[in-house]
């Protein structure tokens, strides 16, 4: 299951794991081809070519694969789409939920991956 975004794609938990142990930088936007997370996806788009010392990725949210995400106790107490997960060095140190604009993301990113 795969998500059509421009992005590249988390698919597995493998995966998932190998992305943050080898990038510094993770984004990983967990959802669907819907109103709130497209929106994120086109965000991430655009920051890419501007925070190159982050790796921005998608995760398709029905895929039993992404229970890495979905079930992180940072995002138990979800209610909407996407969950957006976000590690520096390995830890997992911010987790948002529901749509987010580029300011609210750019925030995250400044503080919590800068370079």
């Amino acid at each position: 299951m795969v998500l059509p975004t421009n992005l590249k794609h988390v698919a597995t938990a493998k995966d998932h794991a190998e992305l943050i142990e080898n990038n510094e930088n993770v984004m990983i936007c967990c959802g669907r081809m819907g109103p709130m997370c497209i929106p994120v996806y086109d965000v991430m788009e655009k920051l890419q070519d501007e925070y190159t010392h982050v790796e921005f990725r998608d995760m398709a949210f029905d895929s039993p694969e992404a229970a890495v995400i979905r079930n992180h106790p940072a995002c138990s107490s979800f209610m909407g789409l996407p969950f957006v997960v976000y590690y520096k060095n390995g830890e997992l140190v911010a987790a948002t939920s529901s749509i987010q604009n580029r300011e609210q993301i750019t925030g995250i990113l400044d503080e919590k991956l800068q370079q």
